[in-house]
This record gives structure tokens, C-alpha cells and sequence, in this order.
């Protein structure tokens, strides 16, 4: 069929569906008219690829497009696969800033350690006076983890929860120091960690110290590592912009260290919840319990923020490279759109 024919035949339902474009709300025959339309914008650019009117009818199947999805709310599905596909998936390209961001933690925490172990003041510097002082007269008490009690648990988790979560923002918005004030964070948090498991195994306390603390602190503290790959995340974006320019660089390291940083939420207030209503009951807890804890917590982190990322990674690339997946429909939707974004 020649251009002028087909002109002569369908520009009248154009600008039908193009005046209808500002009234009609009707989604379903919003839907119809896009459908047509892009038929027939597949037969312009199959016979016209070059002509103006396949041009107009792409313009026109976009503003049917955006028509039909400005205005369309946000599946709840959004907010459970953000967890689920879109944070594992980013995490598996900051796997090297996860790595320096333990071993930052477990270098400073050494130094903490090795420092109290050789001078009781340090102990006092880093943990304070009120705090030793206490924990002294618990121990002689009978109940040296004591200070966990020493508040009602709302009001202690909504302290803790809003400390962690102000904590956590401030390693990830350290990055733009070119992430040295991120790596200065964790040298704080684990010289301090350090200290503090050596008080307690220095007064013979060391086993009951992990389990009590860590009943939260295995959470807690790794929230904090995973708070410290957002920040060095932000700092690598600076450092290392790699094929982009600096400027489009350090946006991309913002956007994915927020990401991370809102993604670890939910962590830190299990952490905190553990923290107020747990861990003041570990004495009367069944040792079975407080391991399942413990451990459980360690696995599902490590199962979370490594080992996930890298099987949703591979499916990934299955899907990329088959024709057909089998990958359940929620994946391949996201996938989808995470693929038309890259774009």
C-alpha cells in the first residue's frame, strides 16, 4: 500500500484518537486505541521507516503510553520486590565495597581489643566512666548485663531504633567525604566493639557476653557493615567514576547507597526490638534458643547480602540469554523493567 493511500485511510481515526487523548479517561479504551495505533506504527516503519508519518505515530502511541500509565498508582508488589529482586540485585555490584567495609570493621575492632587488653584507662576512654562504673557494680550484683533492664522496652526501643537508623544514615552520607568519613565511622564503632567484648572476657565473662549481646547485636552489627558499603559506595562513585563522568558518577553512587541504607531498615528495627524486649531475658532463655538467634541471624545476613545476590544475579543472566524462562512472573516483571531502565 502506497503512503498516500494509507494516509487517506487511517488519518481521520488519528485525529479522532488524538483529540480523545485530553477527555477520555476510559483506561480500557485508552488500552484499545494504543493497541491500533501501534499496529499500525509497526506497518509505517516496516513500508515508511524514514517518513513523517511513521514519526507522527510515534509520537502519538507515546502520549497514548504515558496517557494510559501517568496516572497509575504503584502495586503494593513495588515495595515487596524492592527487598525481594531490586536491593540483592544492586548488591551484587558493591560485593568489593561489602568485603572492605567487614574487614575496616574487623581491623578497628582488633585495635580496640589489643589496646584494652594492655591498658585498662583505654577501656574507660572509649566506653566512659558511667558506663564501666555501672557494668562494675552489675557484675557484682550478680546480673552484669544489667543496663539492658535498666529502661521500659518501648521507650528503649524507640531510642535504640532512632540511634541506629541516624547511625547508619551517617555512614552512608559520609561517602561524600570521598568515604573517609565513612571509614573514620567504622574505625569509632569498631574500636568501641572491641573494647567492649574485651571488659567482659577480661572479667571472665566473655561466653556470656555473646550470648546475651549478640541476641541483637548480630543483626545490629552487620547492619552497620552493610551501612558502611553504602557509604563507600558513595565514596568509590567520586574516586572511581570509571566510564562516567564524575558528575553522572557521583549521582549513580548517591541513588544506590540510599537504596541500601533504606534497605537494611527493617534489620536495624528487628536489631533494636531483639535489643528492647529480648536480650533483658537472656538468663531465663534456653541456651537452644538464644543460639537458634544468634545463628539464625548470621545466616540469614550472609544468605541475604552475598549469596542471594549472586543467584539472583545468575538468573539474571538466564533470562537474559533464554527465550523462555521459567522464572516466576513477579521476577520477570521486574526484570523487564530494570532492563528497559538501563537502557
Amino acid at each position: 500500500m502506497r503512503e498516500a493511500l494509507f494516509l487517506k485511510n487511517n488519518a481521520g481515526k488519528w485525529k479522532l484518537y488524538e483529540a480523545e487523548l485530553g477527555t477520555n479517561n476510559n483506561p480500557d479504551l485508552l488500552a484499545e486505541r494504543f493497541v491500533e495505533l501501534t499496529d499500525d506504527l509497526a506497518y509505517a516503519k516496516t513500508f515508511y521507516p524514514n517518513s513523517n508519518t511513521t514519526k507522527y505515530l510515534n509520537g502519538l502511541a507515546s502520549r497514548f503510553h504515558q496517557g494510559i500509565y501517568k496516572n497509575r498508582k504503584e502495586k503494593t508488589s513495588r515495595i515487596f520486590n524492592f527487598w525481594r529482586f531490586e536491593l540483592p540485585y544492586l548488591f551484587f555490584n558493591y560485593q568489593r565495597q561489602l568485603l572492605y567495609s567487614f574487614l575496616f570493621l574487623i581491623f578497628f575492632t582488633a585495635i580496640g581489643s589489643i589496646s584494652a587488653v594492655y591498658d585498662d584507662s583505654f577501656i574507660r576512654i572509649i566506653l566512659g566512666d558511667n558506663y564501666v562504673n555501672t557494668t562494675l557494680e552489675n557484675i557484682e550484683q550478680g546480673n552484669p548485663f544489667g543496663i539492658y533492664q535498666s529502661m521500659a522496652p518501648v521507650i528503649m526501643f524507640l531510642f535504640i531504633a532512632y540511634n541506629n537508623l541516624q547511625v547508619s544514615f551517617l555512614f552512608y552520607i559520609s561517602g561524600i567525604t570521598a568515604s573517609v568519613g565513612t571509614v573514620y565511622l567504622t574505625m569509632s564503632n569498631g574500636i568501641m566493639l572491641g573494647s567492649f567484648i574485651t571488659f567482659f572476657f577480661t572479667k571472665g565473662l566473655g561466653w556470656e557476653s555473646i550470648l546475651a549481646v549478640f541476641i541483637h547485636g548480630t543483626l545490629e552489627i552487620l547492619a552497620f557493615v552493610v551501612a558502611g558499603c553504602a557509604g563507600l559506595a558513595v565514596g568509590n562513585s567520586i574516586l572511581f567514576p570509571k566510564t562516567f563522568t564524575r558528575g553522572e558518577s557521583f549521582k549513580r553512587g548517591i541513588k544506590d547507597g540510599l537504596k541500601i541504607v533504606i534497605g537494611i531498615v527493617p534489620i536495624i528495627v528487628t536489631a533494636a526490638v531483639l535489643e528492647s524486649f529480648v536480650t533483658r531475658f537472656y538468663k531465663t532463655m534456653p541456651l537452644v534458643l538464644n543460639l537458634f538467634i544468634l545463628i539464625a541471624s548470621l545466616l540469614f545476613m550472609i544468605w541475604y547480602f552475598i549469596l542471594y545476590p549472586i543467584q539472583l544475579n545468575r538468573r539474571v543472566n538466564t533470562a537474559q540469554s533464554e527465550e523462555h524462562d521459567e522464572a516466576d512472573e513477579n521476577f520477570m516483571s521486574w526484570l523487564n523493567k530494570k532492563l528497559r531502565s538501563e537502557k
